[in-house]
């Protein structure tokens, strides 16, 4: 059904991109050196060879003097993949313009559009121009990774406003990007987020989310069509230093509800998880031209890959094995996602159809927004919205040196050192609702023990971007440090914080089994007093992390004070 799906969604795409096989045209323009910034072509610039031109499925390179030319149909997309060293033109809000929509007529009309879509861009022109200018791209540089911002409200724009962009404001980085979800459905709040975020600084790329689609649109060639007017085509490539960058779409949009038996009163269809075969031939020619020793990065929303539930349409891409095929002969490679509001690693492999030389990261990022803007407000007026798998709401820097990049997670509000939760669990029934009345919040994990409990307690660490390479252990004192076990479970903080606080989380989060969770049993030799744990971390990017816990066992038979 998912495969009758997508090739009905390809049939459709086609039939809207390419109305008719005799209207294609041929684009003709020139790449250029823009030496005075003005943004066109004067006869004493020069043309710029060798870039990437391409209108979603064929990809052609500029000949020495910089011109190119390459077949167009109506609604087809024109843009080139921006080369290292070189800038394209940004808008007021810093949107990277690299791209020209041959939409002669316009976006269909769709009766009931919520949203504008893309203007009529009239006859094709004799020319159309690609301005690019000289700029320094070191090898070693940083770039920001946002996942879901995903404002449902004005009001959350503003949380967005005063929590992950005003602590980055200036920071020294390339550019930044979000993964998708930028919005909740209300794309009348592009604009308003688009400047907001403008005021960190840096160029700002943009991926398609499944709630960033038109919902009133009839399938998903159309569904992105605000999406495209304000960042460009839906899928797309670019170069910096050393590192060629593939942004994705893997949103199949299938269509309106509306008409159905039971419809959607805002018309929101169903979607899942694809690339599509055009997207995939244009994936293949564009990395043709890709040397094999860069390093890739293939940005997108919905990941690859989902331990959640790998058989799920909504939070898999179904059709992966064709890209499979594309990056095999490929050894560095780097697959980051959104979507999930949580945090997780996965690394295809050939039980996996992936038959690549390393196995194929999968980095699944957590989401700014945590989850969904829910929670009690902070000191600013920000909810708290700490993830279904406990770990804070955030974003992550890429560090990049040459082909090799580590990424690192940020929880915002918090130090960069915050990267793990270390809590005990005594065996208390603190999933139990009704037991809350009987204790102070927080009580519950950990902090002071009876010695009595100290046989049945277990230390348990939330590395908030941990994965299965990750390794972690703890010590206590002056103790000797023990490993402790990957496990999947869900965190107790983050249980306890969604029920005490259920009047203020929105009512579909509830706490998840997250695959960052370690856990060890504690020393059962441990007598009263005050006991310090450290825990020591290595990530799945061999960075490392250390936290403690400072926490006190009593006796209720001996409560004299403990002797020196």
């Amino acid at each position: 059904m998912r495969a009758l799906s997508f090739w009905i969604g390809v049939c459709l795409s086609l039939s809207f991109a390419q109305p008719a096989l005799w209207a294609a045209e041929t684009a003709r323009g020139v790449v250029f050196e823009d030496a005075n910034g003005d943004g066109l072509f004067q006869d004493d610039e020069a043309g710029i060879a060798g870039i990437a031109v391409s209108n979603g499925l064929d990809v052609v390179e500029t000949a020495a003097d910089g011109r190119y030319e390459i077949a167009i149909q109506p609604g087809e997309t024109l843009f080139i993949s921006k080369p290292s060293g070189w800038a394209v033109p940004l808008s007021a809000d810093l949107l990277p313009r690299f791209f020209h929509h041959h939409v002669p007529k316009g976006s269909p009309d769709v009766p009931r559009r919520h949203y504008r879509g893309l203007d009529p861009s009239g006859p094709m022109p004799s020319s159309i121009d690609f301005p690019l200018r000289r700029t320094s791209e070191p090898e070693q540089f940083r770039s920001i990774w946002f996942a879901d911002t995903q404002p449902q409200t004005s009001a959350e724009v503003e949380f967005i406003r005063d929590d992950a962009v005003a602590e980055l404001v200036g920071a020294d980085v390339a550019f930044g990007i979000t993964l998708g979800d930028i919005t909740y459905d209300d794309l009348s709040l592009f604009p308003r987020l688009t400047r907001n975020i403008s005021q960190i600084g840096a160029p700002w790329y943009h991926v398609a989310g499944n709630h960033d689609v038109n919902y009133l649109a009839a399938n998903d060639a159309e569904s992105l069509e605000t999406f495209r007017r304000l960042f460009g085509p839906p899928y797309y490539s670019f170069d910096y230093g050393k590192v060629h960058f593939v942004v994705l779409d893997t949103i199949n949009y299938l269509g309106t509800s509306l008409g159905s038996d039971d419809p959607d009163p805002m018309g929101r269809g169903s979607y899942e998880g694809g690339l599509g075969a055009r997207q995939l031939e244009w994936i293949a020619n564009d990395l043709h031209r890709v040397p094999g020793d860069r390093l890739v990065v293939l940005a997108m929303h919905i990941p690859l890959h989902s331990e959640r539930d790998p058989d799920e349409p909504s939070i898999n891409v179904f059709d992966r094995d064709r890209l499979f095929e594309v990056l095999a002969e490929r050894d560095q490679v780097l697959a980051l996602a959104g979507h999930m509001h949580d945090s997780e690693h996965y690394y295809f492999d050939t039980d996996d159809g992936f038959t690549g030389a390393k196995p194929l990261h999968l980095h699944t990022l957590s989401a700014v927004c945590g989850s969904w803007w829910s929670g009690p407000l902070d000191e600013r007026g920000v909810p708290i919205s700490y993830q279904r798998d406990g770990s804070p709401k955030g974003y992550y820097l890429m560090e990049v040196d040459g082909n090799r990049a580590v990424v690192r997670f940020k929880a915002t509000g918090k130090p960069d050192s915050h990267q793990m939760r270390i809590t005990l669990d005594t065996g208390y029934p603190h999933h139990r609702v009704e037991t809350r009345r009987d204790f102070r919040h927080g009580e519950l994990l950990g902090n002071r023990i009876e010695l009595a409990q100290v046989y049945s307690t277990q230390v348990l660490v939330n590395l908030f971007d941990g994965g299965p390479m990750s390794s972690v252990e703890f010590s206590i004192g002056d103790r000797p440090p023990e490993p402790m076990e990957r496990v999947v479970r869900t965190d107790p903080f983050v249980i306890e914080l969604f029920q005490r606080e259920s009047d203020t989380i929105k009512p579909w989060v509830e706490a998840v089994p997250t695959t960052h969770m370690w856990t060890a049993q504690l020393p059962e030799d441990l007598r009263p007093g005050v006991q310090t744990i450290t825990v020591r971390a290595i990530d799945d990017y061999g960075q490392e992390h250390t936290a403690h816990k400072i926490f006190e066992v009593y006796s209720l038979t001996d409560i004299s004070p403990v002797d020196d």
